[in-house]
């Protein structure tokens, strides 16, 4: 679906495909299928948009003319648009255990410039006619150890040959594909200040940031005066991430929290301490004494946007939205849903089968097109 701000720009709104799992172009196809298409009939939408995340395996297939074509033809058919790519896991993001394995390749390998790089070029040839740009998010250089300065300049140094990269690929095309570092808790870098610092003088007109809201509130940066210092610094935000993370207080934490532990995904839980933010690695770490009994705690667990506002960052997912949406022009036009824990999630939170997980997005979709077009309704 797409929403049209007053600025005149059409702001495309979609989820993220890394919810569903599958490293293959048959098995992206068949989730289209059953999944996104599916949801865009529920919803009754002209389009969907789709964030699609192409795994080395698939897009090592999608050399091939004949699979990028069984790709385009299941996007045509069930009425579906890319406008941008995830690219922040490389493999296996629905493994037994991930963890810390996301986040390699860092941007100090060259694996993830190549990596990136393809990604650029097969957007390019998956962007609507109506397209103005494309977006491809990426992980903030990497995890935070070991990490050295020497590792930074290499980042640095691989993230101005992807603008290289981008620029040509944009003379070929007509169009720009932009890369987006996601600031995320636990990494490089994890607050939108250090990704000024860290993407200063690096081709503004080709990398920017990608706001996750989930992120943004386990850091607990106030949305709107954290994005008005991104514009001011002349950092582009190139994409957004509408997720929502746990809340609760840290004497409730072990009843709320502890059924979220799970063997898959990070879930770096952080809290205030005296006007600074303290935290661990991982929820098991906090609930074994890892983070003070006495005040809020907040856990970096992508929790369905629509549902529980009274444990979820919900209010301050409506503040990301309004700080992205309220300006002259949007700071970006690509948002999408990005809860990918629906297959981890405790209990009857979960969903049941394939028809629940329909329902779930659709709900989620639902809710976010509401919030924003509430936001506009306000700006005007």
């Amino acid at each position: 679906m797409s929403i049209t701000h007053p600025s005149g720009d059409r702001l495309h709104i979609g989820y993220c495909s890394n919810v569903h799992a599958g490293e293959d172009v048959s098995a992206i196809v068949d989730q289209l299928h059953r999944f996104a298409g599916p949801v865009r009939r529920r919803l009754e939408w002209p389009r969907l948009a789709v964030g699609l995340w192409l795994p080395v395996t698939a897009v090592g297939e999608l050399r091939d003319p004949a699979r990028l074509d069984e790709l385009r033809g299941a996007l045509a058919d069930e009425q579906l648009e890319v406008v941008s790519l995830n690219g922040f896991p490389y493999e296996a993001f629905h493994a037994p255990v991930v963890k810390h394995a996301v986040y390699r390749p860092s941007w100090a390998e060259p694996t993830r410039l190549s990596y990136t790089l393809e990604l650029a070029a097969l957007l390019h040839r998956l962007l609507p006619a109506d397209a103005t740009s494309g977006s491809i998010s990426t992980l903030p250089f990497g995890w935070r150890y070991p990490w050295t300065p020497e590792m930074t300049a290499t980042a640095r140094g691989a993230l101005s040959q992807l603008a290289d990269g981008l620029a040509r690929l944009a003379d070929e095309h007509g169009r720009a594909v932009r890369v987006a570092l996601e600031p995320e808790p636990g990494c490089v870098i994890e607050t939108t200040g250090q990704a000024v610092e860290a993407l200063r003088d690096l081709r503004p007109e080709w990398i920017g940031l990608c706001v996750d809201a989930c992120h943004l509130a386990v850091q607990f940066e106030d949305p709107a005066p954290s994005l008005a210092t991104v514009v001011a610094d002349g950092v582009p935000v190139v994409k957004a991430q509408l997720s929502c993370a746990l809340r609760t207080s840290g004497t409730d934490a072990a009843q709320t929290l502890a059924p979220f532990v799970e063997p898959r995904f990070l879930h770096q839980a952080r809290q205030q301490v005296d006007g600074r933010v303290a935290g661990v690695d991982d929820l098991d770490d906090a609930l074994r004494g890892g983070l003070a009994a006495a005040g809020e705690w907040r856990v970096h667990f992508h929790v369905p946007v629509h549902a529980d506002p009274d444990r979820t960052t919900q209010a301050e997912l409506v503040q990301t939205i309004a700080a992205l949406v309220h300006a002259k022009h949007p700071l970006t036009t690509h948002l999408e849903v990005e809860t990918y824990t629906w297959s981890v999630l405790p209990g009857r939170a979960r969903p049941r089968d394939e028809e629940d997980l329909v329902e779930g997005i659709t709900k989620e979709l639902a809710w976010v097109a509401d919030a924003i077009e509430d936001s506009l309704e306000e700006k005007t």
